[in-house]
């Protein structure tokens, strides 16, 4: 695995990211990635075919989990062209709003409350929300905030793109909610299209999207967080505890964040 063959950007001292069972899926830095070199490799994409990843760790005595751990999952079968986005959400948020009288020790009413005002009903996709913003500059300013972070280092998957770099490698950041690497592709495939996403930085149950979009409105912010909540329920279960406060923080916003526990 030599991404350096395919590119004039000079890459830093680095090596191959191995798989469970040691098969080379990515390209990743030795040290952390210096400023601005996520930003030339993003730009260089589209004739290299290397997406860049800011890397965050949880380190251990295995190493840099999952990076150096081989905690990284590629099933080879399978593509995030396997599934569509929208039933994919639609199927999560059912089985995170479904209601059982002892379920986390919530009465119904609670457990609906969280995600009012759509309750256990799946409110369907957000609507088309216009581009304000050019998404590869907002991934590059992303990035570079991100690249002044202690220790994110670099990582080079052979994908189309962000989404297709989660497949690629087999990331399994969100296995405990039960959801496919190749699903999980397929709603941030359709986030490129739609919002301009721009996938910037993986961590070991993190991601990090940029995106061309600015939320301006509470109707149109509530239908993006359901959009959220069922990929990833963490981050109302785990933020702010309802829909309603998380989606007060999309608002006017250019990056989103996740987290799996």
């Amino acid at each position: 695995m030599d991404p350096q063959a395919d590119l004039t950007v000079p890459l830093p001292p680095g090596g191959p990211a191995l798989a469970e069972d040691g098969t080379p899926v990515m390209w990743i830095s030795t040290d952390p990635a210096p400023r601005g070199l996520w930003q030339e490799l993003r730009a260089a994409h589209a004739e290299s075919g290397w997406w860049p990843l800011l890397l965050a760790s949880m380190s251990d005595e295995d190493g840099d989990r999952p990076w150096e751990s081989g905690e990284l999952f590629p099933s080879g079968e399978g593509s995030a062209a396997d599934h569509d986005p929208g039933e994919v959400l639609a199927g999560s948020w059912r089985s995170v709003t479904a209601v059982a009288p002892e379920d986390d020790g919530l009465v119904p009413r609670e457990r609906l409350a969280v995600t009012a005002p759509f309750g256990a009903e799946w409110p369907g996709p957000a609507p088309e929300i216009a581009w304000t913003r050019d998404p590869d500059e907002a991934a590059d300013l992303r990035a570079d905030r991100l690249a002044a972070r202690p220790n994110p280092r670099l990582g080079l998957v052979r994908a189309a793109s962000g989404a297709r770099a989660l497949s690629a490698i087999g990331w399994d950041g969100a296995v405990n909610h039960g959801l496919d690497i190749t699903a999980i592709s397929a709603v941030l495939a359709d986030w490129e299209r739609r919002f301009g996403a721009r996938l910037v930085m993986a961590g070991f149950d993190t991601l990090v999207l940029t995106t061309a979009v600015e939320i301006a409105d509470k109707e149109t912010a509530l239908r993006v967080a359901a959009e959220h909540f069922a990929l990833c329920p963490d981050n109302v279960w785990q933020g702010p505890g309802s829909l309603d406060s998380y989606a007060e923080s999309l608002l006017g916003g250019a990056s989103w964040g996740f987290w799996w526990d």
